[in-house]
């Protein structure tokens, strides 16, 4: 019998689920992890640039997290309370007004969603509906906001739609991303489809965008592109929830993904690293005149995880209200882009994709793409990808990590690059 340190690794075969997905691409067995190193149960260590795909943005197991969530639980602190108050719910909710909201301007009410990203982000589609009375939504090319039906409507991947078996994927339509249709200037095709009364789009409730789409191969939408989104939706009525589930928390340098981009989001949704130790944490950010919701019109079992709200409420105490912590993530985001485009400098016509922390390289296929990251898993770095066609190598590493780790993992990276492509030659500076 295996114990709690070793696996029967032929149980995950026998019974888990073929839907399973990132254990192909790692296939061992891991057992503990600690900052931004996994360890399996060989004993073998591995650099982890995934992060549980951006929900550890402060690595794992951070010690003040940990250390506050065992005391909660040593005391018998609430479990599970629903929406109910506690005084944990309270100490995270003042903490993310006053560490959060006030110094940035904003007044966002905090809904507690189910536990996941794609909760969030159908609270978001549904609330828009039901404050503007329209059905349509819009969304973009090379989006992804999730696996539930409303969101996959929302989601450009083929491969991902496709799960839905036939299911009715309505309501939604879709507009191209910034540079998604080359030289044209695609603002300027979306206010026309708009503005024409014969296109056969629906007056939109809502504009739901990533300003860097993560799944879709890290496309970063620039400032100018995002306002005259902004500019679009309030001049035809409708509401812009900006999904910062993955670019937020950090991940692009600052709390938010938009701060610096004077936008005014009708409504944000969070997840991933919200919690701040990979606990399932999902919430959505509304402007108050936008709350209408009746007592109970939209619910769920696990809104509001009181173990969450522990470790959130820490995390934002210990990294955010130090503004030293954003200057560490932005110098950390300076030296990934500096190395990143030193190794882009390997493969012919590639490019350097995303910002801040949440950076990559577009190899020009997929193919391409998978040997290297799994030549850096050979060599104890675990990395992904992304894009349509699988075609971005992905750097998600954790906003903490230390520097000498980072760089360890970046030459894994660039000497994986090198095998892969045959190229030894040195990169440019």
């Amino acid at each position: 019998m295996p114990t709690d340190k070793t696996a029967d690794t032929a149980v995950f075969e026998r019974r888990e689920s073929e839907a399973r997905s990132y254990c192909r691409s790692f296939p061992t067995v891991f057992t503990k992890a600690s900052g931004s190193v996994m360890t399996d149960e060989k004993g073998r260590e591995y650099i982890d640039f995934l992060a549980g795909c951006s929900s550890l943005n402060y690595g794992h197991n951070d010690p003040d997290m940990k250390a506050a969530l065992i005391e909660h639980i040593g005391n018998d602190g609430i479990a599970h309370g629903l929406d109910m108050f506690t005084v944990q719910k309270a100490a995270f909710l003042d903490a993310f007004e006053r560490i959060v909201l006030k110094p940035r301007g904003l007044d966002y009410k905090v809904m507690m969603t189910g536990p996941t990203g794609t909760n969030a982000v159908e609270a978001a589609i549904k609330l828009a509906r039901k404050v503007t009375d329209r059905r349509n939504i819009i969304a973009f090319t090379n989006a992804f906001h999730g696996m539930t039906m409303g969101s996959l409507a929302l989601t450009g991947n083929a491969g991902k739609r496709g799960g839905a078996g036939g299911g009715s994927l309505a309501d939604v339509t879709h507009m191209p991303f910034e540079n998604a249709m080359g030289d044209t200037d695609t603002l300027e095709y979306i206010e026309w489809a708009l503005d024409n009364p014969s296109s056969g789009i629906d007056a939109p409730a809502a504009f739901i965008v990533e300003p860097v789409q993560g799944e879709g191969g890290l496309n970063a939408a620039s400032k100018e592109w995002l306002q005259g989104i902004q500019r679009i939706a309030q001049k035809h009525g409708a509401l812009l929830i900006i999904d910062d589930i993955q670019a937020g928390i950090g991940r692009t340098g600052t709390y938010f993904s938009t701060e610096e981009y004077g936008l005014d989001p009708d409504m944000i949704t969070q997840a991933k690293s919200f919690s701040g130790m990979g606990l399932p944490f999902a919430a959505l950010l509304i402007k108050p005149e936008h709350d209408i919701w009746k007592p109970a019109e939209h619910n769920g079992t696990f809104r509001g995880n009181t173990h969450a709200f522990v470790t959130a409420r820490v995390a934002l105490e210990k990294f955010w209200a130090d503004e030293g912590f954003v200057q560490d993530i932005q110098r950390k985001g300076d030296y990934l882009r500096q190395r990143l485009e030193a190794m882009a400098a390997l493969v012919p016509d590639a490019t350097l994709k995303g910002r801040g922390m949440m950076r990559g390289i577009d190899v020009g296929s997929g193919e391409l793409a998978g040997k290297i990251c799994a030549k850096c898993f050979e060599n104890g770095l675990i990395i992904e990808t992304s894009g349509a066609h699988e075609e971005v190598v992905k750097v998600l590493a954790a906003l903490t990590i230390p520097d000498e780790i980072f760089t360890k993992g970046l030459d894994i990276l660039e000497a994986a690059m090198r095998e892969a492509t045959g190229n030894n030659q040195i990169a440019a500076e």
